[in-house]
């Protein structure tokens, strides 16, 4: 009797072992669909956007952060609104003005204007050695933060370890730290 007691209690152990494994599987790779299209709209890349979302709200599309901040890239209704100008389509400048979060709780709305903004941050610092930190740390805290922890030094040659060391919130920094980590970590091996 204990004998299949104990199969028994493996055989309920392995399926819930195999089953959480699968969710989670499916769960953080269910956008990678839409993710890799508008990366390669704003030429991004697509592993550092999933790494961003994974950071923001490990992939819930509902999600609302304490600032407002909507949706799987926790896109801002102001950086919604500029994007919505900037495209230039009446309906988008309509439709953040009647219901923002509503527009923003659409998945490929949320990662078309977050990939979009990231881009817009990263035009600032472009081919820096840290350019991808700055890039992280401008989306996270606003590029005027960044700009506040790059006085008085040549950012062209600030390194990536050497601008982490200068972010002064310890969100930003740990924020940037966590993506650049789970980002590198999925770069294919040399």
């Amino acid at each position: 009797m204990r004998r299949y007691l104990l199969a028994g209690l493996i055989v309920c152990t392995t399926a819930t072992a195999v089953g959480l494994y699968s969710f989670n599987r499916y769960w953080v790779h269910r956008y990678d669909d839409l993710i890799a299209r508008q990366a390669s709209v704003y030429r991004l890349d697509a592993e550092l956007v999933r790494s961003v979302i994974y950071e923001e709200t490990y992939f819930r599309a509902w999600q609302i952060g304490a600032d407002d901040e909507v949706g799987l890239m926790q896109v801002t209704p102001t950086v919604a609104r500029e994007w919505a100008k900037e495209t230039g389509f009446r309906e988008y400048e309509k439709q953040t003005a009647e219901n923002v979060v509503e527009f923003l709780r659409e998945p490929e709305r949320n990662i078309q204007i977050g990939c979009w903004y990231l881009e817009k941050m990263r035009g600032s610092y472009r081919n820096y050695p840290a350019e991808t930190a700055m890039t992280l740390a401008a989306y996270n805290a606003g590029a005027s933060r960044v700009e506040e922890w790059t006085r008085e030094t040549d950012t062209a040659k600030l390194t990536e370890s050497e601008f982490i060391e200068r972010i002064n919130i310890a969100s930003t920094k740990s924020y940037v730290s966590s993506i650049l980590k789970r980002f590198y970590a999925k770069l294919p091996r040399k």
